[in-house]
């Protein structure tokens, strides 16, 4: 088993910090790293409230010098087949030269006032390796307010392998500086690998 590096304490310390079953997700993520080490992480837990249940989610990036690891782990309520709760962990390990695009919204407050170095209020930051992709369509239209043909539709692609949103009023402004952060680590790791 290989040295425990400061990024890893880090991690596990972060693991923990979201408090979503930090053991399980470590367990997960061992697995998918194959001793690998790591470069950077960042931890997103998020709650949802779903028909008056109270759902939990997490999603976890690593990554190492040759690849990006992301975990989801989700609560499921007991149901008919599965009498008590449960929680599926999924891994995907994704080759650096593999990824075609780390996209990156920034929302900033009165944006006329904005200082260079001062951070957003919140990040969109999406991942795509082509694995997943969403396709948003709407009506076709000619330009003409008075024609009813059907001009059938019209509509965008756009990766969504993993689609990841931090908000200073959701989730605090550390957590939108270290998405910035990982998200730096991961475009020049990505430049790097080309």
């Amino acid at each position: 088993m290989p040295a425990v590096t400061p990024l890893d304490k880090d991690l596990h310390r972060d693991l923990h910090r979201a408090g979503y079953y930090p053991e399980l997700v470590a367990d997960v993520l061992d697995v998918a790293l194959a001793g690998e080490s790591v470069e950077a992480h960042l931890v997103h837990p998020e709650t949802t409230f779903d028909d008056a249940e109270v759902r939990r989610h997490v999603t976890v990036l690593v990554l190492t010098p040759t690849r990006l690891v992301v975990a989801h782990v989700d609560d499921h309520a007991p149901d008919a087949e599965h009498p008590s709760a449960s929680a599926s962990a999924t891994t995907e390990a994704v080759p650096l030269r593999e990824l075609r695009s780390v996209a990156l919204t920034h929302v900033v407050d009165d944006p006329q006032r904005h200082r260079q170095g001062h951070g957003a209020v919140e990040l969109t930051m999406v991942i795509g390796w082509g694995a997943v992709s969403r396709v948003d369509l709407e009506p076709a239209t000619c330009g003409d307010p008075e024609c009813e043909a059907d001009h059938g539709l019209t509509g965008t692609l756009a990766p969504d392998d993993v689609v990841l949103r931090v908000s200073s009023v959701a989730d605090g402004a550390e957590a939108v500086r270290a998405a910035q952060t990982f998200a730096r680590r991961l475009s020049a790791a990505t430049a790097a690998t080309r």
